[in-house]
């Protein structure tokens, strides 16, 4: 006769299937915080579809990441698209999208150098707007790039 006793292993098994099936985690480590996502959105052309259809995908990326608190988005605007965004003439459709987006946590900047060329000041744009961290838009979606926020240009 042999003299296994199998009720230690059986103990471990059975304590390890109910950890398991009560979802108890042996893992001892705190749960990590979700990070959000970072984006970044590039509006620069003077097409109104497309600078429209860029801010309706900014609410649908919002919305479909779980909203505000799981995803930081930057939309800069440069060149041409700054007459898009002037104050007193602005699409309605593009400001409402534009607003929304805002709404939901999107912070919109403007290039500083594309308001001096354009001789618009930022108080005759679309309320909201930022002047750029680098008064040049492109090292500011260059710098936004290396700090991890998924470059997105529609």
């Amino acid at each position: 006769m042999s003299s296994h006793k199998p009720s230690l292993t059986c103990a471990l098994v059975v304590g390890l299937a109910l950890a398991v099936g009560t979802g108890f985690a042996l893992d001892p480590a705190p749960a990590m915080a979700k990070e959000k996502i970072k984006v970044l959105y590039h509006v620069d052309g003077k097409d109104l579809a497309t600078a429209t259809y860029a801010m309706a995908l900014i609410n649908k990326h919002i919305e479909a990441e779980g909203g505000p608190e799981n995803i930081d988005v930057k939309l800069v605007v440069h060149g041409p698209a700054l007459e898009l965004f002037k104050a007193d003439s602005v699409d309605p459709k593009l400001k409402a999208k534009l607003k929304s987006a805002m709404d939901k946590g999107a912070s919109a900047e403007m290039c500083q150098v594309s308001m001096k060329l354009f001789g618009t000041p930022l108080e005759k744009l679309v309320a909201g707007f930022q002047p750029t961290e680098h008064p040049v838009a492109v090292k500011r979606i260059a710098d936004l790039q290396q700090q991890g926020y998924i470059y997105i240009k529609p």
